[in-house]
Formats: structure tokens, sequence, C-alpha cells
């Protein structure tokens, strides 16, 4: 006696999908609303200063939340061509590059030892390095500010540079010790078996494989340099100094009727930033997911 078969259509590894429910798609439906609801929340006000850049006074007093009836590039040129402008990014870009080059040089010297060697006291200095976490610099401004004027370092961008690589250390130490940790050992052994020594394991080998995690740090540090405010606020008080937040509120108490001019400062002073953080936003993620498992 012939019997059928029924055939069920699988996907193509054979395997049926998932059949979802309606509370999983509906609570899928409310987690990317929230997303994208938080996502315009944040880009309409960017959206907002870039296009004001291109308006007149007078349209934004008219209608501040309007288009520009003609795009007009002038307020954006003047920024650029003005040396206030350079000065200051040049200012920002030595803090933040002399910033992130020794907060991943100390951080990664001081989370190899605390990843890798067993040593009395081990447990409270990295207790220590957490707490750092819990202490905002708003709290330590005013015992900074007297530090760096008794150091003889205001107005420099050394008094700035330093107080931040402190602050930035942290979180640093504390995002690079899962991935020194996550090293094996046997990595080791072999290199020191090769004959390299303590410092060429270093050197060859530790750095190339925790990149993930210098790259992460470093571009937070990076970032964070660049929009500091308030310690360049307390520090800087010479005009050839400042870095560019303190240009953007400088420049908006000189033009505070050139309201148009202002929103062109403060797009071009963001724009340096956003870009560094969207080439890099990958690398961040990766960076702190990597951490998370070490």
């Amino acid at each position: 006696m012939a019997t059928a078969t029924l055939t069920v259509p699988r996907g193509k590894t054979g395997r049926r999908r998932p059949h979802r429910t309606v509370g999983q798609r509906t609570g899928n439906f409310f987690i990317y609303f929230l997303a994208w609801a938080l996502v315009v929340v944040i880009l309409v006000p960017v959206a907002y200063i870039i296009i004001g850049g291109f308006r007149t006074n007078s349209e934004i007093t008219q209608d501040p939340a309007g288009l520009p009836a003609t795009w007009r590039v002038e307020n954006y040129v003047d920024v650029l061509v003005s040396e206030v402008f350079w000065r200051e990014v040049l200012n920002s870009s030595i803090a933040a590059i002399a910033t992130t080059l020794f907060v991943v040089t100390l951080g990664l010297m001081a989370a190899y030892v605390l990843a890798r060697y067993q040593f009395r006291m081990r447990g409270v200095l990295y207790a220590v390095f957490a707490a750092g976490l819990m202490f905002p610099m708003t709290v330590a401004i005013t015992p900074l500010y007297i530090l760096v004027r008794n150091l003889g370092l205001m107005n420099s961008l050394v008094g700035v540079i330093i107080p931040q690589v402190a602050f930035a250390l942290p979180i640093t130490i504390i995002i690079l010790v899962p991935f020194l940790q996550a090293l094996p050992r046997e990595i080791e052994e072999a290199a020191f078996i090769d004959g390299c020594s303590r410092l060429g394991f270093f050197w060859r080998m530790v750095i190339p494989l925790s990149m993930p995690g210098v790259i992460t740090v470093g571009i937070l540090a990076f970032i964070a340099s660049w929009n500091s405010y308030m310690l360049p606020l307390f520090i800087l008080n010479n005009e050839a100094s400042f870095t560019l937040p303190l240009g953007v509120q400088a420049f908006a108490s000189q033009y505070s009727v050139d309201t148009a001019k202002v929103l062109a400062f403060t797009s071009l002073s963001m724009i340096p930033a956003l870009v560094f953080f969207s080439l890099f936003e990958r690398r961040i993620v990766g960076g702190l997911t990597g951490a998370v498992k070490g």
C-alpha cells in the first residue's frame, strides 16, 4: 500500500523558523519605537544648530523653527577664515591628543600589572581605581584649581592635560583589566621559554592582543578631552590658550546679537567630535563588549 509523505518547507538551513508571539512582536516594536524616539530627541537640537547657521538673524527671530529662505554660507565662511577658530582647534587638538596618549600608555601599564601579577594589596589598589569612577571632577574642581595654581600651570594646556589624564585613568583601567586577564597564560609561558623578557612580552604580545580595548579607551579619552568645559574654564583665563568649548562661550558672549553666526561657530565646533565618534563607533561598542565578556 502506498503512503503519502507530507513535506514541511523549511529554511535554507533545514530548521524551522521560531514563531514569534504577539507579545514578542509588540515588545520589539515598543523597543524600536523608544530607540528611534531617543535618536530624534538627540538629533533634533544638533540639526537645529547646524541649519540655524545657514539662516539670518531676522529669520531666526521671526520663525525659530523654520528652514532658511535662502541658505547662507557666509556665516560658516566667516568662522572658517577666522584665526581665532583655528587657534582654538589647535589647542583642543593638542590637549586631546596628549591626554589620549598619556591615558592609553599609563592605563595599559597599570592594568597589565593589576591583571597579570599577584601581590599584596592588589585588590585594594584595584578598588581605589574603581572608586575613582564615583568621584566626579565637579567635586574636585576647587582643590584642582588650587593645586594647578600652586604648581604654576595656570593658563597653560599642561594644567588641563594632567587632571584630565588623572580622571580618565579609572575608566581606562576598569576596561583594560578584563582584556588583559583574558590573555591565555600559555602564550606568556611560551614567550618566556623562547627567551622573551617581560618587557618584550608586553610590547610584542600584550599590546597587539589588547588593541580593541586600547582603541576603545583612546576614543573615550579623546572625546572627553575635546568636549571638556569645566576644567578649562577654571584653568584657562587667556584667550590665546582657549579650547573650543571655551571659544564657543567667548564667541557667544562677543557676538550675542548675531545668533546665526554663533550657531555656525557652534556647529563647526561639534563636527570634529561627531565625525570622530561616528568613524570609531563600532570600535567603542566592540571594545566595551569584549571588556564585559572578559
